[in-house]
């Protein structure tokens, strides 16, 4: 798994590319679109949140924790017990960059206000 350093996340003295938890949670079936990025956390150092586009943007229910827990579920049987997000946020859509990027300084203004 290659990613950008600067985006790896250290949680618990381990390392975690958002690269790998997002090619597992795209393949469940439910999700569209996905990042992961680690947030500064008083216990572990960072912790792993995801942020999902389900495929159907009519079930994108802020909050649906019974979606949250299969897919927390669904990573468990694929990763390091580490690497599964702690949170799994629902959005309509991820914030890009005017070159089409996926933003994440943006996703992590979000995730800190949560």
């Amino acid at each position: 798994i290659v990613g950008r350093k600067k985006e790896m996340i250290i949680t618990g003295g381990e390392n975690v590319y958002p690269q790998e938890v997002e090619q597992c949670l795209i393949m469940h079936p439910a999700i569209r679109e996905v990042t992961v990025i680690g947030v500064p956390d008083d216990k572990w150092g960072e912790c792993v949140v995801a942020f999902v586009v389900l495929t159907d943007a009519d079930d994108c229910t802020v909050g649906d924790e019974a979606l949250a827990v299969e897919l927390m579920e669904y990573c468990k049987k694929r990763l390091a017990n580490y690497k599964v997000p702690k949170r799994i946020n629902f959005v309509e859509e991820l914030p890009k960059t005017v070159v089409g990027k996926i933003d994440k300084k943006q996703l992590q203004q979000v995730a800190l206000s949560l």
